[in-house]
C-alpha cells in the first residue's frame, strides 16, 4: 500500500496558504487592498475562469514564455467541492506542466477496483497493473490541485472579483471585454475556460448542456486517526443507483452516489439536507458508505445534476471564432462515468498552448487563426467520442430493470467486463512544452 506521511497534508496546506497570501494580496488583506483591473487596458492573452482548465492553460502558456491574464469572477480560488479522479493521461499532462511529482506526494495511488452488489456480495475485482499495465490513478482534492497550479504562475497573473459582463469584437480585430465593475479590456486572444455554464460559449452560439437524467451526491470523508481502507476503488451497483468509495490520502476518502432522477430538482446548499438525502439512498446496504457519509465535513458535500454536450460535426459551432476559443467544460462538458472531464481539460490546456505560443510570439493574426483551427480539429477528435462513451456507460450502469440488473450482476460484470479495453483512452500522450 502506498503511504504518505500523516503530517504532510497540514504542512502542504500551510505552505500553499502562505504562497497564496504572497502572490494574491486580495486574499491576505495586507493593507494594499484587493487586486483590481481598473488600470488594465490591453493584453495579448486573457483567460476567463480560474478553474482547472483556466489555470492549466495559463500555466502551460507560461511554461512556453507566453504570459496571460486570468480573470476569475469570485473573490478567491473556487476551492470548494470534494475530489476528482485523474488517470494516466492527466498525470502525463501534469508532468509536462511540471507539477506532477509534487501532487503525487499528497495522494495515494489506487491499485485496483472491487465491484459489489448492495448486499455486499463481491461481483468482480481487478488489479490495474494486470488489466492496464502502466496505469496511474489517484483521486485528487480539487482545492490542492487548483492551489498548486495557481502558485506556479507569476505574481498577479490572476485577477479576482472580475466577472465578465460583455464580450464583443473590436474594429481592430481584437476582442473587447467589459467587466461588471466597468473595466474595459482589449485582448488579441480570449480563452473561455468559464465552466459548464460558460457565458462565452453561449455568446459563440453553443447550446446549454443537456441533463442526462442522473444526479450525484459527493463528499470527502475525514478520518483524523487514519482511514481504514486499502488503496482500492470500491463500486456498489444497485437498481438505478450506484456508489463509489475512493481513498485519496491516509486520512481522507472520496465518495459519490449517482442516482436516476427525472429532473435535476432544486439546488440544495443546506449540508444537513444533503447528508440526509445521501444517507437515505444507501440505507439498508451492506456497505461502509453510511459511516463514510457520517464522517464527511459539511463544506465538502454537494449534489449536482449530470450534464453533457455532444459536439456534432457541422451542427455544433466551432471551438473558436476570430480570437476567441474554448477549453474544458466550457466546450465539452461530459458526464463523470469515465473520469475524463478534468483529464481532458488538462489535455486541452497543453494542446492549446502548444498551438498558440509560436503564433502569439510572432504576432501574426493569420498564424493565430491557423493555430486555433488546428487545436479544434485535434481536440474534437479526442473529446467527442469520449463524451458519447461516458454518456452510454452511465446509462448502462444505471439500469433500473430487475432483469437487466440481474444480467449485469451475474453475467456482464463477473464474466464479460475487461478493464484494459475500457481504459485504452488513457494512453493519450501529451507533447512536451518546448
Amino acid at each position: 500500500m502506498t503511504t504518505t506521511n500523516l503530517m504532510a497534508e497540514p504542512l502542504v496546506q500551510s505552505r500553499l496558504l502562505a504562497m497564496q497570501r504572497k502572490k494574491f494580496p486580495s486574499l491576505s488583506r495586507s493593507g494594499k487592498g484587493p487586486i483590481t483591473v481598473c488600470n488594465l487596458r490591453r493584453e495579448k492573452v486573457v483567460v476567463v475562469g480560474a478553474g482547472i482548465a483556466g489555470l492549466s492553460t495559463a500555466l502551460s502558456l507560461h511554461r512556453l514564455g507566453v504570459e496571460s491574464l486570468v480573470l476569475e469572477q469570485t473573490e478567491s480560488l473556487r476551492t470548494g467541492g470534494a475530489s476528482l479522479t485523474l488517470f494516466k493521461n492527466a498525470w502525463r499532462a501534469l508532468d509536462v506542466m511540471g507539477v506532477g511529482d509534487y501532487l503525487r506526494g499528497q495522494f495515494l495511488e489506487i491499485q485496483g477496483m472491487v465491484i459489489k452488489s448492495i448486499d455486499g456480495r463481491e461481483l468482480r475485482s481487478f488489479t490495474f497493473q494486470e488489466e492496464s499495465p502502466g496505469q496511474e490513478i489517484r483521486a485528487v482534492e480539487r482545492r490542492l490541485l487548483l492551489e498548486t497550479l495557481a502558485n506556479e504562475l507569476p505574481a498577479d497573473s490572476i485577477r479576482f472579483s472580475s466577472k465578465l459582463k460583455r464580450i464583443k469584437r473590436s474594429e481592430t480585430g481584437d476582442v473587447s471585454l467589459e467587466l461588471e465593475d466597468g473595466t474595459q479590456l482589449m485582448s488579441q486572444i480570449v480563452i473561455g475556460c468559464d465552466g459548464i455554464r460558460s457565458p462565452i460559449a453561449r455568446w459563440m452560439g453553443f447550446s446549454e448542456p443537456r441533463y442526462v437524467g442522473q444526479c450525484a451526491f459527493r463528499g470527502l470523508a475525514f478520518y483524523p486517526n487514519g482511514q481504514p481502507f486499502d488503496p482500492t476503488v470500491v463500486y456498489t451497483y444497485g437498481s438505478g443507483l450506484r456508489a463509489g468509495l475512493v481513498p485519496i490520502s491516509p486520512t481522507k476518502v472520496y465518495w459519490f452516489i449517482c442516482f436516476n432522477s427525472s429532473s435535476p430538482g432544486p439546488k440544495i446548499t443546506d449540508p444537513s439536507i444533503l447528508k440526509r438525502g445521501a444517507e437515505e439512498l444507501v440505507r439498508g446496504w451492506n456497505s461502509a458508505l453510511p459511516d463514510v457519509i457520517n464522517r464527511t465535513p459539511e463544506e465538502t458535500l454537494s449534489k449536482t445534476p449530470l450534464e453533457d454536450r455532444w459536439l456534432w460535426p457541422v451542427v455544433s459551432p466551432g471551438v473558436w471564432t476570430r480570437g476567441v476559443v474554448l477549453a474544458g467544460d466550457a466546450w465539452h462538458p461530459m458526464t463523470p462515468n469515465l473520469g475524463q472531464g478534468a483529464c481532458c481539460a488538462i489535455e486541452d490546456a497543453i494542446a492549446l498552448a502548444k498551438k498558440l505560443a509560436g503564433a502569439v510570439k510572432s504576432n501574426e493574426r493569420a498564424g493565430v487563426e491557423d493555430a486555433l483551427e488546428e487545436y479544434g480539429r485535434e481536440r474534437w477528435r479526442r473529446v467527442f467520442p469520449l463524451t458519447i462513451r461516458a454518456n452510454l456507460v452511465g446509462s448502462l450502469l444505471q439500469w433500473e430493470n430487475p432483469v437487466g440488473c440481474a444480467i449485469r450482476d451475474n453475467i456482464v460484470v463477473p464474466k464479460l467486463v475487461r478493464l484494459g479495453p475500457m481504459l485504452e483512452h488513457t494512453n493519450y500522450e501529451c507533447e512536451l512544452l518546448k
